[in-house]
């Protein structure tokens, strides 16, 4: 589409959240001016091995941070809010600004990481506008979701409204009482607004999503019904959930004991904050409730998704320390399984079941309702806003085209929307919205020990499916082995004997050293000669990568050490050294 290159433009670019689903990150930028809007993770697949979470790349943000003006967080979901941390290790935001609930949770995490000097953090409520910079003033407008204190935000800037919906569904029965606040929508429709972003999570369920008071009469019969211990999992952030719990659990007369890290947090500023209402007696530690008769007593547990270290994943392998499970007991998952998670989830159930505990489960079981609108309430989100322009946002692909399919059933012109990807720059004049170019846009992993590079986890994959050959060689100056090289296999699967192998491999390296000695030899600028240790590890351990290669018709990672002299003799000066050579990526699979 032709605009005037003169006209000033606004770029969205986002970092996450697109043709996936977490790490909802993205950025507004006007001028030399830069809003974030967000900042989440999300959780590893089987294949990262030892990956704790998963953030997007933050190269641009890096490169431009003297541009960040502050930062406007929607809501206290860790595909939101959990990459902040992270990200102010490596870039400071000035200011953010979120619901209390949200900042109450930031707020530990950045005791916790020493990182509180690193920003300002500011509560928002229904309706304030907050100035980050010349060019955005951001308006916080009440939505309601899966989680307590959810907003949607109005960024005006110099060229018009944006509307971003962060997560949301138009629940009319909301539990804490917290209405979506329609009528400002309308407002800014009948105003006016550029463009609005949507959360496209539900995009193919056609209808409304049920309000979240509709699991209550279901709840209220399991928990009625169970006629002994109960244990119940649901997201830890799912506020409106575990405030119906608790509640049934005082009205059927059971104590309950909360159980994991993330839950306890929740409940605690949830309650400060008045999102979770229920007499102080509710609760009772595991130790007190040993001495309650098993159905007087409701455990509330993390570990909904099957999460290896959460609670209810280590009870259901028989590895937590004090709740172990009983014929009798009722096990409630009063969630369902995220993509990528179905696995996890159902062999926990197999494993709870094994132990005794009746398992229940499954959408038939009306327990658990999405925090996301379907088809009805975009359309009515679409039809409060009328926008001139509509991105479809928070979604796999596929979500985003049905969004954007919905869009233009309502009247948006297919030309006035465009479907993107993460790093894509989008592009916005007050007459058009393009597509300009791409930011890099890739994934950040991260372990116990903090960022783990490409190449580590190349090693990791390749350790996993292939296995480790080590060679370990102690060689002298005058080019002879001085011991038999050890050979250490560990993972690895071969038909050819041990020993075999290892004949072959000390064969080769003497060969190599008997044909070629002279190639590592060098001129010491005349005061003598010297050995080009490297070059000869190198050349060892291409040699063998070849040998194996050949031999076990796999590619397991090799590893040489070389050992050489303690003392040096006169005319040379090298140090004992061990070496490492990574196998290239382009070697894999040649």
């Amino acid at each position: 589409m032709s605009k005037n290159q003169t006209q000033p433009t606004l770029k969205i670019i986002p970092l996450g959240g697109l043709h996936e689903i977490g790490k909802n990150t993205c950025i507004f930028e006007y001028g030399d001016e830069i809003l974030l809007l967000d900042a989440g993770i999300a959780f590893p697949t089987e294949e990262m091995h030892g990956i704790n979470i998963v953030l997007p790349d933050m190269t641009y943000l890096r490169e431009n941070r003297h541009k960040i003006k502050g930062m406007i967080a929607t809501h206290g979901h860790e595909d939101h809010i959990g990459g902040i941390p992270y990200h102010l290790k490596q870039f400071d935001i000035p200011v953010i600004h979120g619901p209390k609930l949200a900042i109450a949770l930031l707020r530990d995490k950045l005791e916790e990481a020493g990182l509180s000097d690193r920003t300002t953090l500011k509560t928002v409520g229904p309706r304030d506008m907050v100035r980050i910079s010349d060019s955005f003033l951001v308006e916080f407008i009440r939505n309601t979701h899966s989680m307590a204190d959810s907003f949607t935000v109005a960024i005006h800037t110099p060229l018009g409204v944006i509307i971003h919906t962060g997560d949301f569904k138009i629940d009319h029965t909301p539990v804490d009482g917290e209405y979506f606040d329609l009528q400002r929508l309308a407002e800014h429709g009948e105003k006016g607004v550029l463009c609005l972003l949507s959360d496209s999570t539900n995009a193919e369920v056609p209808g409304m999503t049920p309000s979240e008071k509709s699991v209550y009469p279901n709840l209220d019969r399991i928990i009625g019904q169970a006629p002994g211990r109960l244990l119940i999992t649901t997201f830890a952030s799912s506020v409106h959930r575990v405030n119906i719990i608790l509640q049934l659990a005082h009205q059927h007369k059971r104590k309950v004991a909360v159980v994991g890290r993330s839950m306890l947090n929740v409940i605690a500023h949830a309650r400060e904050l008045g999102y979770v209402k229920c007499p102080d007696d509710v609760f009772i530690s595991l130790k007190a409730a040993r001495n309650l008769p098993d159905e007087k007593i409701l455990i509330l547990t993390t570990g909904s998704q099957g999460e290896p270290l959460a609670a209810l994943t280590r009870i259901s392998r028989g590895a937590h320390n004090h709740i172990k499970i009983r014929q009798g007991d009722t096990v409630v998952f009063s969630a369902n399984p995220i993509p990528g998670n179905t696995i996890a989830v159902v062999n926990t159930i197999d494993r709870l079941m094994m132990q005794g505990a009746n398992v229940v489960y499954g959408r038939h079981q009306g327990i658990h309702v999405s925090g996301h609108g379907a088809q009805e309430e975009h359309k009515l989100m679409l039809a409060l806003t009328r926008p001139k322009f509509f991105v479809p946002v928070h979604g796999e692909h596929r979500m985003l085209v049905k969004h954007a399919q919905t869009a233009h059933s309502v009247g948006v012109p297919l030309e006035n929307m465009v479907i993107i990807d993460n790093g894509d720059i989008v592009e916005l004049s007050n007459d058009s919205i393009d597509v300009i170019g791409k930011v890099p846009s890739g994934i950040e992993l991260v372990d116990q020990a903090g960022i783990v590079h490409d190449h580590v986890m190349q090693d990791r994959q390749q350790l996993a499916e292939e296995g480790i050959v080590t060679v370990a060689a102690a060689i002298s100056y005058e080019g002879k082995l001085m011991a038999e090289p050890e050979v250490h296999l560990r993972g690895v699967v071969t038909k050819v004997e041990r020993s075999l192998l290892q004949q072959l491999i000390i064969r080769a390296i003497e060969r190599m050293l008997s044909d070629r000695w002279d190639e590592f030899v060098r001129n010491n600028n005349g005061r003598g000669t010297a050995v080009d240790w490297s070059m000869l590890r190198e050349e060892v351990e291409t040699n063998l990568q070849r040998l194996i290669r050949r031999e076990l018709r796999t590619e397991p990672v090799v590893l040489f050490l070389l050992q050489t002299p303690e003392e040096p003799e006169p005319q040379e000066r090298p140090v004992t050294k061990t070496y490492r050579r990574r196998r290239s990526t382009a070697s894999v699979g040649s």
